[in-house]
């Protein structure tokens, strides 16, 4: 029983494997998912069955690396978040373009998804706050829930632009507004600060998959033509570059022992 219980320790987290939420995490989590839907659409449309092998061989390695570590790695933590991204938006496609379930029904399943995972973990560790996540169990929710979100997002925002006739800019316009609710409830009207992040955290990713899809989609469905390659190969660049910046920060910040200064940060219930 000793022996067990060491080695289920070495397992466990050290500490909260996430980044501090801060302004550079909003703008990387809506770059992460803007790339996410931009190169799952390039790989789909362009190698089809390989592209999806690919998105769920990436998903699953991202994420074997992130739960091997037992510190927050912003390398390991965002390269799962772009991964889960890639496959969140393929997984919410092939169920809308091969299975033909219809956006409407697929936006309706994935929000039932994502409040059972959050019903369960709330009732299983009673609490959501993204900064417990110190557990096993807990992280495993955590990327199931995030997991959820961004399929959810993918259904949310294709039901906007299509069948509602939003279109891309309606629905960049929509989602801003959307997400600017739970920021400014935490500023000014004491709203949960749980609730707020994860109300913003989910709008996040229709928000950055309608920018990308305005930029890279052809004038004659209302975007900009781009293209999917060029737009998703642009972001990654983009995003890694600033990976680099708040891996490097947070090092040096460690190594002085200060504190970054926290915007819109969530804390336990």
């Amino acid at each position: 029983m000793r022996a067990d219980s060491q080695v289920r320790l070495r397992r466990e987290p050290l500490a909260a494997k996430v980044p501090d939420i801060t302004a550079s995490f909003w703008v990387l989590k809506l770059i992460t998912t803007a790339m996410g839907e931009a190169a799952s659409d390039y790989l789909l449309n362009t190698i089809s069955l390989l592209g999806l092998v690919i998105g769920a061989a990436g998903f699953a390695i991202a994420l074997w690396v992130q739960f091997r570590t037992r510190r927050y790695n912003a390398f390991a933590y965002w390269s799962a978040v772009m991964m889960v991204a890639v496959f969140g938006t393929m997984a919410a496609d092939v169920v809308h373009h091969q299975l033909g379930v219809s956006f409407g029904m697929s936006t309706l399943f994935c929000a039932l998804a994502v409040a059972a995972t959050f019903w369960i973990w709330h009732r299983r560790e009673n609490t959501l706050s993204i900064h417990s996540i110190t557990t096993r169990r807990r992280e495993v929710f955590y990327w199931l829930a995030v997991s959820f979100t961004f399929t959810l997002g993918t259904a949310a925002g294709d039901l906007t632009a299509s069948q509602l006739h939003f279109g891309f800019v309606g629905s960049i316009v929509l989602f801003a507004i959307v997400m600017a609710v739970p920021a400014l409830g935490a500023w000014r009207f004491r709203l949960n600060s749980v609730l707020a992040f994860w109300w913003a955290y989910i709008v996040t990713r229709p928000l950055g998959a309608s920018v990308a899809d305005w930029v890279s989609k052809p004038v004659k469905v209302g975007g900009l033509s781009y293209g999917d390659g060029p737009v998703a190969a642009v972001l990654l660049v983009i995003a890694l570059i600033l990976v680099t910046f708040v891996a490097a920060r947070r090092s040096n910040m460690m190594s002085t022992g200060t504190k970054s200064p926290a915007w819109a940060d969530e804390v336990a219930e």
